[in-house]
Order: structure tokens, then C-alpha cells, then sequence
């Protein structure tokens, strides 16, 4: 087999790799904005939730929590009378998005702190309540802030997603080592991996630099 030969196998878990990065990430942004804002919350027990989700997703190992959720939490549902079976590409998307989402609610927490006193202060002389603060005024100024390193968290998330060939999920990982185990062309193989996920990174990122200067202007429009 060629190199070419190679190619519809590898583009086919290229596409399981993008839907999963596309997912993970996406639910993953919502998990950092809840937990970042829930850490700023001066309600405890929202706090202390917020909190230790945080430390323990950040504390432990992104493939740990993999198998975790894929292997171990299957046979707690069985202990408790439940069926917690969980597909591969629900237990993946779902491992992935609970990791970049607490490194991401560090993020979302650091730019609405980064917000000046000022603005909160003009927000609480207009009888603004917290709500209506925190909306309006703290995170249309602390998106711009969070995009750069959510850039970088998408890239990171991207690159993880290698994991989940381990779980039986046909990513592009999974299948170049199928291709790889059946030709023992492991050169070829791993080189147009290595070259494939470098293209995905590079289309990633300038993704994600054109949302980062979208909103840079948003918010200068706001200025």
C-alpha cells in the first residue's frame, strides 16, 4: 500500500476528530462560563460546587476521567441499580469538554475580574442589579480578554482528542493505528498523522483569530 491508498481511512476518522473537537469545545465553553462565574458567585454552596469541579478536572488526568466515565461509571450505575452505559462518543465529548472547561472557567474567572471598578461602579450608580451587571457590562467587556487563551484551549482540546481512540472511538488517531497495525508502515503512517492534525491545528487557529478580532472590534464599538 501507498501513501495515497492511506488517505480515505485517514480522512474518514478526520471528520470523527473535527465533529468531536466541534462538540467538546462548544460544551466545554459553556462549562467554563458557568463554573467561572459560579466561582465569583457569593452564594457558598454555588461557590464551593464551582470550585471543586474546577480542582478536581484540572488536578487529575484528562485520561483518567476518560476512562472514568467510559469504564468505571458504567459499573457504579450497576451498584446503584442504573444503566450509566455511555457511547464512546458521548463518554469522549464528554471527558474532553469537562477538562478544557475547567481550564477555561480559570480564564472566564480572571477576565470578568479584570474588568475595571470603575464600569461596575457607573453599573451599581445606575441601580443595575448583579444580574443585570454581570450581562450588560462585565462579560461584553471580559469576552474580548478570554479569546486569546480559549484560543489556545481549542488547539489543546483539538490535540487531546487522540485520547479517545483508546476507548474504541474511530478518530483519526484510532485509524491510523489500524492502518498502521495492518501495513507496519509506521513512518508513512505517523508522518501523514502528524501532518493532518498540524493542518487541523492551523485551520483552528485562524478560527479562532478571527473571532478574537471580531470582538476586538466588538468592544471597541462599545468603547
Amino acid at each position: 500500500m501507498d501513501w495515497l491508498s492511506y488517505s480515505p481511512l485517514l480522512l474518514e476518522g478526520a471528520w470523527v476528530t473535527v465533529k468531536l473537537t466541534i462538540y467538546s469545545t462548544i460544551l466545554g465553553a459553556f462549562f467554563a462560563f458557568a463554573f467561572g462565574i459560579g466561582k465569583l458567585s457569593r452564594i457558598l454552596p454555588i461557590r464551593a460546587l464551582a470550585i471543586t469541579f474546577i480542582e478536581v478536572f484540572r488536578g487529575t488526568s484528562l485520561l483518567v476521567q476518560l476512562f472514568w466515565l467510559y469504564f468505571a461509571l458504567p459499573l457504579l450505575g450497576e451498584m446503584l441499580g442504573f444503566d450509566w452505559r455511555l457511547p464512546p462518543v458521548l463518554a469522549g465529548t464528554l471527558a474532553l469538554s469537562l477538562n478544557i472547561g475547567a481550564y477555561g472557567a480559570e480564564v472566564v474567572r480572571g477576565a470578568l475580574q479584570a474588568v475595571p471598578p470603575s464600569q461596575l461602579e457607573a453599573a451599581k450608580a445606575l441601580d443595575f442589579t448583579e444580574s443585570q451587571t454581570l450581562w450588560r457590562i462585565s462579560i461584553p467587556q471580559a469576552i474580548p480578554e478570554m479569546m486569546p487563551s480559549f484560543g489556545n484551549l481549542a488547539v489543546q482540546n483539538l490535540k487531546d482528542t487522540a485520547l479517545v481512540s483508546l476507548i474504541s472511538l474511530t478518530d483519526l488517531a484510532f485509524r491510523a493505528e489500524q492502518i498502521r497495525n495492518y501495513t507496519q508502515d509506521s513512518t508513512t503512517v505517523y508522518t501523514l498523522l502528524l501532518c493532518m492534525y498540524f493542518g487541523m491545528a492551523l485551520v483552528l487557529t485562524a478560527i479562532m483569530k478571527i473571532l478574537e478580532r471580531y470582538t476586538s472590534r466588538w468592544r471597541a464599538g462599545r468603547a
